[in-house]
């Protein structure tokens, strides 16, 4: 048995190195998730295939959340994935604040650090608006309700140290920090400003070309 297996190493050698540092490159360099729900929308679709930075924040041992060198922290409007311990899964929201921020949300309206954010609708839609949201700078497309949600307001919290808040921007139909609570610096592991491919759920899984590598 061990001679088999030997032999079958040294026969496909090339093969397991590649997959070795492919497996490497996947767990602390880049990744691509798929997107299961439409908790982002309008910026990231179901069937969206999305491309992970995961050297954006910290340079980790591979196969683990331990890190080595810090390289940058989240800033308001990244896209992060994390794993989540609250909820028990992967996530990936938009970072809303950051540590020593004063956050409040009124109707789908965000206040932070006492100033009340512009916003400008782009789209009306059925049940739904779409709008631009002005993130200190920060532009970016939201979805809300006509018809405000019991999540649609929130009393001002302030998002302590080493943590982060995070909000879908589908806001009315998102488990994000008003579910989970506020995200530990630690559980980030990576940043996404990409859709690499995507497919339509909807449309027997067929690819939506239009998205193929569109920025976020």
């Amino acid at each position: 048995m061990k001679s088999w297996l030997l032999k079958s190493f040294k026969d496909n050698r090339g093969l397991f190195i590649f997959l070795v540092l492919m497996s490497v490159f996947r767990s602390a360099v880049a990744d691509w998730y798929t997107v299961p729900t439409g908790s982002m929308k309008p910026t990231i679709l179901e069937g969206d295939r999305i491309l992970a930075n995961k050297m954006a924040y910290d340079i980790r041992i591979p196969f683990t959340h331990t890190s080595l060198y810090k390289m940058s922290d989240p800033q308001r409007g990244d896209i992060i994935i994390f794993e989540s311990k609250v909820a028990d899964e992967r996530l990936i929201k938009r970072v809303i604040g950051i540590p020593g921020d004063v956050i409040e949300l009124k109707e789908n309206q965000l206040i932070i650090n006492g100033q009340p954010l512009p916003y400008q609708t782009i789209l009306s839609n059925g049940s739904v608006n779409d709008r631009q949201e002005n993130l200190l700078g920060i532009k970016h497309k939201i979805r809300t309700d006509k018809a405000n949600s019991q999540y649609s307001s929130f009393h001002s919290v302030t998002v302590p140290h080493g943590h982060y808040l995070v909000l879908g921007d589908n806001r009315d139909h998102s488990a994000d920090s008003r579910m989970i609570g506020f995200v530990p610096r630690n559980e980030i592991i990576g940043r996404s400003k990409q859709v690499v491919m995507s497919l339509n759920y909807d449309n027997y899984y067929l690819p939506r070309s239009n998205r193929f590598l569109q920025d976020l």
